[in-house]
Order: structure tokens, then sequence, then C-alpha cells
């Protein structure tokens, strides 16, 4: 029998409802456009419009791949974790004499560790899922630099639309790379349940509040935007 208590149940909800709200209005609203990542798309589009006039693209191609490998990487550390989340179920009741001798451990049971397990499964699983079809998209981008139209034709209304074609799939590769770096980062703030509800409390609410920052008030983002 599952031992969820009202504090487990508000503390887990907040921790979706955080998640949740912030992707919203990062990728939804009119605020969101304002973000740091929404900020790159704008250097994306750039990006594609230099390209077209360039005759060697060695640099394009580099940078693509750069990009590839960086997406490839956190692939592969999802596949990890998935992995070593996974290892956590085999011997729950020798883990739990481990963690209940912790100074900070808490009582649980073996089947709410179990759930707490499963739960930090399925958020690396689902960047890993994020990562994978952005390195995709990379992969498409890449086909799509080496297909680009020669600088002879880089006014040519056909040329501008390949570009902002290419700058439309790099940025949904971004996009979807953003995600799992997100589920990265809430997974970090939900490590905080296997302490207790009110630590998952305080976690996420730090995490939301990094997150945040970067976004919309951290050096990077004030460099990028040539208004501040």
């Amino acid at each position: 029998m599952l031992s969820f208590t009202l504090p487990d149940m508000l503390a887990l909800g907040w921790f979706l409802a955080c998640w949740i709200a912030y992707s919203i209005v990062i990728e939804k609203t009119a605020h969101g456009r304002q973000s740091l990542n929404a900020l790159m798309n704008v250097y994306r589009d750039r990006w594609m419009m230099e390209l077209l006039a360039r005759d060697v693209r060695i640099v394009d191609s580099q940078v693509t791949a750069s990009l590839q490998n960086g997406t490839a990487f956190f692939a592969s550390t999802s596949l990890i974790a998935i992995g070593g989340t996974l290892t956590l179920l085999r011997a729950p009741e020798q883990v739990l004499t481990v963690v209940g001798a912790l100074p900070f451990g808490v009582p649980v049971t073996a089947e709410m560790w179990e759930m707490k397990i499963l739960g930090l499964a399925v958020i690396c699983v689902y960047a890993f899922f994020k990562f994978s079809w952005s390195y995709r998209l990379f992969n498409y981008l890449a086909i799509m630099v080496g297909a680009a139209p020669p600088p002879s034709e880089k006014d040519t209304p056909a040329a501008i639309e390949f570009a902002h074609r290419a700058a439309h799939v790099c940025a949904d590769a971004g996009r979807h790379f953003n995600r799992g770096q997100r589920a990265f980062f809430f997974a970090l703030g939900y490590l905080g349940w296997f302490l207790g509800p009110l630590e998952l409390a305080l976690t996420t609410t730090g995490v939301l509040i990094v997150m945040w920052r970067r976004q919309f008030a951290s050096e990077s983002r004030r460099a990028f935007d040539p208004v501040l």
C-alpha cells in the first residue's frame, strides 16, 4: 500500500505545476518571447542569412557538428541516468537501509521508494526522447546546410525562403534541446522528494528561480539583447 501523505501530494503537485507553468510561459507567452531562448532564434535566422553569402561553408558545418555532438552527449547521459535509476529498483530493502541511516533520511516504504524512483526514471526517459529528436533535427539541419543555394543566388526569394526554413529547423531543434535540459533541471529538484515533501517544494522552487533568472535577468541575457 502506497503511503502518499497530503504533504507528499501537495509537494508533487507544486513540482508539476512549476514545470508546466514555466514551460508555458517560456514557449507560449509574449513574456517568453523576451527570454534568452527566444532571443537566440533571431541569431539563428541571421546565421542562415550569413551562410548564403559565404563561398566556403566549413565554419557552418563545424558549428552544426558541434550542436550535434552536444546533443548526442546529453542523449547518452539520459540513457545512463535511466539505467542508474532503474538499478535502484533491484534491491529496495538494502537501499532503504542505507538511506534511513543518513542524517536527513526519512522513513519510507519500499512501495513509496519504488514509485519515487519510477517517477525519476520517467523524467529521464522524457529527456532522452527530447534530446534524441533534437539530435535528429540537427542532422536535418546539416543536410540543409549542405543543400544551401550558392552565394550568387543569395538575394533571390527562393534562397531567402530557404534560409528562413533552415533557421526554423534549427530553432525547433533548439526548442526540443531546451525541453530536455529543462527536464534535467527539474530532475534535480525532484531529488528533494527523497528527503521529504517540504524539501521537494524547496528544491523545485530553487530550480525554478535559477532557470528564470538565467532566462530573464542573467548577464548572458543582457549580452544577447542589444536594447539593454
